[in-house]
């Protein structure tokens, strides 16, 4: 949940391209050997594992890759921050918004290290009732949702649905409209929160 969280938010940002998504320590050190990202985002478990597989991952001297902690609040103390050089650390409680913020100014050489006492940043807008967000979306709407969610561009929505782009904007003009919602990125955060499991959506895509 946490992986296609982060892909839907960073997936639709011009700036960024996700090169990689790792599921353990194993698979994320040859990640960042193979890649050389400018940004790693990790987990608050993997530090140990990281620096037993390949100790220069943590510490890569001469190397500009950026290394991102995304943690709950409760996690900021198990991040030994003193045996990471550099590293930021970006809470999971921060808005989408203030998530992409943050790794633009981690991409731009700063270091982001927020109060674990801190109250946490929340969505902009409006508070939304989740339990009646399916209730007032028609089906098709929810399938923009979801595909909204997995980072998915208008064009590449449109493909999948066989409809125009230009249909699709008018569907999620509405969508924002019935949620009160702002923007995508919105969108993308409240369909991971809701899990919406609703019926698989057939590809129209092709090689």
């Amino acid at each position: 949940m946490v992986l296609k969280g982060l892909s839907s938010v960073l997936g639709v940002e011009d700036d960024f391209e996700i090169v990689a998504s790792c599921n353990d320590a194993a698979s994320c050190a040859q990640a960042i050997e193979t890649h050389a990202p400018d940004i790693a985002i990790l987990g608050s478990l993997m530090p140990g594992e990281l620096i037993a597989l390949s100790p220069s991952i943590l510490n890569p001297a001469g190397r500009s890759i950026r290394l991102v902690f995304f943690i709950s609040s409760e996690s900021y103390d198990a991040v030994p921050l003193d045996a990471i050089d550099g590293c930021s650390v970006v809470l999971k409680e921060t808005s989408p918004e203030a998530l992409v913020r943050s790794l633009r100014q981690v991409a731009n050489g700063e270091r982001i290290l927020p109060q674990p006492s801190v109250e946490p940043v929340t969505m902009a807008g409006p508070e939304i009732n989740t339990d009646s967000v399916l209730a007032v979306l028609t089906d098709r709407e929810r399938q923009i949702m979801r595909l909204v969610a997995e980072g998915l561009s208008n064009k590449q929505i449109g493909r999948r649905l066989n409809i125009a782009d230009t249909t699709i904007k008018v569907h999620l003009h509405h969508i924002f409209q019935k949620l009160e919602i702002n923007n995508r990125t919105e969108l993308a955060a409240l369909a991971i929160s809701q899990n919406d499991r609703g019926p698989a959506v057939k590809s129209m895509e092709s090689e």
